[in-house]
């Protein structure tokens, strides 16, 4: 009688395994993979005249961020360098080191 007690809980425990795996196999393929996520444009986005959708291909780049360099640009001006990525609202100097590789300045 004993040995049915060992038998139902490693059992117990088998199924518990077997759900909670059933459970988060979906969320684990989902995921994005490390190499996904620092995945970006095939080449430098031109910031005077990227669209948010375009914006939005760079790492780092959110629908928030990206209508906020569309905005700014339309109320100021085309981007003279990079570096005029910082007077858009949210924009650091750490996230702007992460988008250079990203993103270019073309002729205004």
């Amino acid at each position: 009688m004993h040995m049915g007690r060992v038998h139902r809980r490693a059992l117990g425990a088998a199924l518990a395994t077997v759900l909670i795996a059933a459970a988060i196999a979906p969320v684990l393929a989902a995921a994005p993979k490390p190499a996904e996520a620092q995945k970006g444009p095939a080449a430098p986005v031109d910031l005077n005249t990227a669209t948010p959708d375009a914006l939005q291909a760079i790492p780092g780049i959110g629908e928030v961020i990206a209508e906020r360099i569309v905005k700014w640009r339309e109320a100021n001006g085309p981007f003279h360098q990079v570096d005029d990525l910082m007077k858009v609202q949210g924009i650091g100097e750490k996230l702007l080191e992460k988008l250079r590789p990203y993103v270019r300045v073309g002729k205004s």
